[in-house]
């Protein structure tokens, strides 16, 4: 991030247009290799107002880490990807942490860290093996096909936070389908306050059980610790448990298509962080504010101008990586920001990564033929969602 006044370069003429669609595979749009290869951040129009698209590498990592620049969402002028949605503020779901800035982002951190630990998520382990285990036997007893996100890829995360969580299993229908309207752009400001309102209530009726009753779970853990409200209880309980399945069921999905096209890379451990790096499935979801004056790449941005830094633009950046479209699992890729970058860092990042570890290894382990019932090009991506994914994935095996 440059700081002299000789770096500045003129704002472009005419914004560009945003959120941008993926060009059906799982590359980024190819706006942002030339967004990249100009002279800065790139300015767009929202419904809240001005916002800078953030593409290069070191630009974006910058902004992560910028004080000047803002995750609090009731902040003026702070983005959103359509006219209804965006992170919830504090009023509306206190605890929602990941839209606070430090000091008060840091207590939150403080409280959930141990429960992330790279220790911590090693002893999950044979709990994700024996979900991982009982969907395939539920796919295998059902048959030769499946739609693989319904009866694998989104279940197992689902399955496991609800485990980690202490949600019950039987109520994974019901939080499924509220997270669906939450991530879909398309859905109004009624239908997501309708959702979110369902699973606070819900979670706070849970909240109330495990005080007379605690268990073996986080949720129990965390009231122990005596360092949140119950409103704030609900807001982490209700973060926690959207941000473990839905990304992670992206991820899985995606990886799987990809395995299957690159068969001679199924079995090593190094996948897991390329296809991390590759899909950046979290693209949309790192929105900021600037609160004050601050120059990014060489471009001044405004206090009150929104500032989105495009994750897999800067999982694609071709001077940190290098042929960033082919997919090489012997590349250092840990450099990558799938799961951001600074204080805001993907808190379940170790359970992602042994999730989806587990659920590759054994899934090509027990169906060796696995294939894809259609072909790629058929396949249905989601474009009107905050996270890039697949809406469905047929697969057949002998």
């Amino acid at each position: 991030m440059s700081t002299g006044a000789e770096a500045r370069t003129p704002a472009p003429q005419c914004p560009v247009a945003f959120p941008l669609r993926r060009p059906g595979r799982p590359f980024p749009p190819p706006e942002y290799a030339q967004y990249r290869a100009g002279s800065g951040p790139v300015r767009s129009e929202l419904p809240s107002g001005t916002v800078w698209l953030v593409t290069r590498h070191e630009d974006v990592r910058a902004v992560l880490t910028d004080p000047r620049i803002s995750a609090d969402p009731s902040r003026p002028g702070f983005p959103k990807a359509s006219r209804t949605g965006g992170a919830p503020s504090q009023y509306e779901v206190p605890g929602w942490f990941v839209a606070m800035d430090p000091p008060e982002h840091g207590r939150f951190r403080k409280t959930l860290i141990p429960e992330f630990t790279v220790r911590k998520v090693r002893e999950l382990r044979p709990a994700i093996q024996q979900i991982v285990d009982e969907r395939i036997d539920a796919m295998l007893a059902a048959g030769t096909s499946a739609d693989l996100v319904e009866s694998f890829a989104l279940p197992v995360p689902s399955l496991v936070i609800s485990r980690l969580l202490g949600v019950p299993r039987a109520d994974r229908d019901f939080f499924e389908d509220r997270t669906r309207v939450l991530v879909r752009l398309s859905s109004t400001d009624e239908e997501r306050d309708k959702a979110t309102q369902a699973l606070l209530r819900y979670l706070g009726r849970l909240i109330q059980i495990k005080q007379r009753r605690p268990g073996d779970d986080l949720i129990s853990r965390l009231i122990a610790t005596d360092t949140l409200s119950r409103q704030e209880l609900s807001g982490v309980s209700m973060l926690l448990l959207i941000a473990g399945h839905e990304t992670t069921a992206n991820n899985i999905g995606l990886g799987v298509v990809q395995l299957l096209a690159n068969p001679q890379w199924i079995g090593d451990d190094r996948i897991v962080e390329e296809l991390l790096r590759y899909y950046s499935v979290a693209d949309l979801v790192a929105f900021r504010v600037a609160v004050e004056d601050v120059e990014v790449g060489g471009r001044l941005i405004r206090a009150g101008e929104g500032v989105v830094p495009l994750l897999a633009a800067a999982n694609h950046d071709d001077t940190v990586f290098a042929a960033p479209r082919d997919f090489d699992p012997e590349r250092s890729a840990r450099s990558h920001v799938a799961f951001g970058y600074g204080v805001h860092q993907c808190l379940g990042q170790n359970l992602v990564r042994v999730e989806m570890e587990i659920a590759y290894r054994t899934l090509f382990a027990r169906l060796p033929s696995l294939a894809l019932a259609v072909p790629v090009e058929e396949l249905s991506l989601k474009y009107d969602g905050v996270l890039f994914g697949l809406h469905e994935l047929p697969v057949t095996w002998k």
